[in-house]
């Protein structure tokens, strides 16, 4: 009686052991890094990390929300506002900006970098700065589209090679990395808008998000042919645009109405990428 209950109590503990195991198990990636710009570091979120305060992170930014998603054993933010791509390999410079280049924080056993860049290489701060400017004497026409025509198309092309070699020296870095490229959410409503609040002409608004569709598409063929994957949050966020109501919407306007710097992501758009990126990553571990 006393073998019997000793081996019951055996291979009770065995599977018990077993079941275990995925729950105590490490993590799938260990060591992630996240690279990009102000999408990525989200200005003015609460709450603002100091390292450095120029660079403007949040701690729960898009990424935040990913490595606690994940558990990562170790989590490196070095996003910083305003970055493009020279600022990968070469130090920022002017404010925001930080003294160490971002690829400065990829390692030889780095096994998960997630980025976002190309924004500020086609300048579409300064485009829909100038863009509201010309609205003024024109909100129902494209005074936009009439000024800047097919130069914003070419903009986006030249900054595919940037980005091509960017995700070249991430793969040089961190060759074992699992590379995740992150477009960039809906600002703008596919047609209408909703000038006065957001300045932007009527006839203008389709297109420059069709000039915001055209660097997301760049970014994913760019992530297709370097064999990274390619996440969109262009397209779970229609009706989440700087024009939707303020408790609807996940990028703010040019008067924010929830802690987020001006045309940026606030908390429920970090959100939103953060839970799609950890989607695809747990889509692509099952093989779906």
């Amino acid at each position: 009686m006393t073998r019997r209950v000793t081996v019951v109590s055996l291979l009770t503990a065995m599977i018990a052991a077993l079941l275990a195991l995925p729950a105590s198990a490490a993590p799938r990636y260990r060591n992630y890094v996240s690279l990009g710009d102000s999408f990525v570091s989200g200005p003015f979120i609460p709450l603002q990390r100091l390292d450095p305060l120029s660079c403007f992170k949040s701690t729960q930014n898009y990424p935040s929300v990913l490595a606690k998603r994940l558990g990562v054993a170790t989590f490196t933010d070095i996003s910083c506002g305003g970055a493009q791509t020279k600022d990968m390999a070469g130090v920022q410079s002017g404010f925001p900006g930080q003294s160490a280049p971002q690829f400065s924080a990829l390692k030889a056993d780095t096994d998960l970098v997630t980025i976002s860049i190309g924004g500020n290489d086609i300048g579409f701060t300064d485009i829909l700065l100038n863009c509201a400017g010309k609205s003024v004497s024109d909100p129902v026409g494209a005074p936009c589209r009439a000024s800047y025509g097919d130069s914003l198309a070419q903009r986006v092309a030249a900054t595919g090679q940037k980005v091509a070699e960017v995700l070249d020296g991430i793969k040089q870095r961190s060759p074992k990395a699992k590379i995740v490229v992150v477009g960039y959410l809906r600002i703008l409503p596919p047609s209408g808008g909703c000038w006065p609040v957001v300045p932007i002409s009527r006839g203008d608004v389709p297109y420059l998000d069709g000039v915001q569709q055209q660097l997301n598409g760049m970014l994913g063929a760019r992530a297709s042919a370097a064999g990274a994957t390619f996440v969109n949050p262009y397209d779970i966020s229609l009706g989440r645009d700087t024009c939707a109501a303020p408790w609807d919407k996940w990028v703010e306007g040019i008067i924010p109405t929830s802690p987020a710097f001006p045309v940026h992501p606030n908390v429920k758009g970090m959100a939103a990428v953060g839970n799609q990126v950890a989607a695809a990553l747990a889509t692509a571990s099952a093989g779906i």
